[in-house]
Order: structure tokens, then sequence, then C-alpha cells
């Protein structure tokens, strides 16, 4: 049987251009200090660099800052990029999830400072100590003119520590706020009262 002739509309498809230059390719130019070819790998990577960062860091602005930083680090160190290690988007993600993990970490450790440091200024300076003095020094009236002082989440943690007796947690869980929240509106708001009513440590 005679094969079916060809229909004359379908031509022969033409060979795909040449792709331009590779990611390995261009960082060998950047290694001398080729500002166009960084231009293009730039291109290549800034999007897959981003993915990754992002996945780690979640906040987006920062995730664009540390993207930034890892391509930066690439012209400034494209001379150590070594092709029979590995590829250079392999290498670039290394770098990538290092800075990633890097700046997570550095928030994380800034956070547990600064609730240490409240946590600190807090029994260096007790609370107890303060309201025990502005009730047994001060008239209710002037307590009451210096509580319209604070603003209302400092006076709604107070009032509910110190004039209805509730713990901390109790506070946190009634006004649906962390507990190191809580913890630092009372001593903002006491240390305001304290300097209105004019206690004296």
């Amino acid at each position: 049987m005679d094969e079916p002739a060809r229909p004359r509309h379908m031509a022969p498809v033409p060979a795909e251009p040449p792709a331009g230059p590779t990611a390995e390719e261009l960082m060998g130019r950047v290694a001398k200090g080729d500002e166009r070819a960084f231009e293009l790998l730039y291109d290549q990577l800034a999007g897959p660099i981003y993915g990754l960062v992002r996945r780690i860091v979640r906040d987006a602005a920062q995730s664009e800052e540390v993207a930034q930083e890892v391509l930066v680090e690439l012209w400034r160190t494209a001379t150590r990029y070594a092709p029979e290690r590995g590829s250079a988007l392999n290498w670039a993600m290394t770098l990538a999830h290092r800075r990633a993990v890097d700046r997570v970490r550095s928030a994380r450790a800034s956070t547990e400072r600064e609730q240490k440091a409240t946590f600190e200024a807090a029994r260096g300076r007790p609370f107890d100590e303060v309201a025990e003095s502005v009730t047994a020094r001060l008239e209710r009236s002037q307590v009451r003119r210096c509580l319209s002082f604070l603003t209302d989440l400092q006076r709604e943690s107070v009032l509910l520590a110190y004039y209805q007796g509730y713990t901390y947690r109790e506070v946190a869980e009634v006004l649906s706020t962390p507990q190191g929240t809580v913890k630092t509106r009372l001593r903002d708001g006491l240390i305001r009262l304290r300097d209105c009513l004019g206690v004296t440590a």
C-alpha cells in the first residue's frame, strides 16, 4: 500500500534558534568582571533565588532584600565558582538557602533578646511595688485622673491586673493577647502612671 502523500500545508518544522549562554558560561564571564554577563545571569537566577528565599523567610520585603544580597554575593564571589562541583543554579541556590536561614535565625534571636529584656525590666521594677505605693499614698480620684492618660490597652491591662487581681496569663486570655505583650503594656502603663502620680522608687 502506498504511503499517504504529506499534505502540502505541512512544511518542515524549522530548527530552534540557538539558546543563549548558560548560567555556567555567564559565571565564567562574570568572574572576569563582565557586567553585561551579570545582567543576563541576574535574569536567569533572580526568580528561582527569590522563590527559595520567600519559602524560608516568608516576609516579602525581607525576602527581596535577602535575594538581592545573594545576587550581589554572586557578583563578588564569581571567581570561586567551580563548574566541576555543580551547576551555577545549584551553587546560587545553596548561597540563597544559607542566607535565608541566617536571616530567620537572626530575627528569632532578636525577638528572644527583646523578650528577655522585657522580662528583666519587669523583675528590676516589680509592678506590685508600684501598685502598692499608688494605692497607699494617693487618693482614688487622682489615680482615676492619671489612668485617663494611659492608652486604652495600657489601662485595660493595669485595671485587670491590679484592680481585679488577674494574673498575667488571665489578662492575656481576657484581652486575647500574648503574655509578652501584656507585660509590656503593664510596664509602660505603670511607668506612665507612676510619673503622673509622682511616685518615687
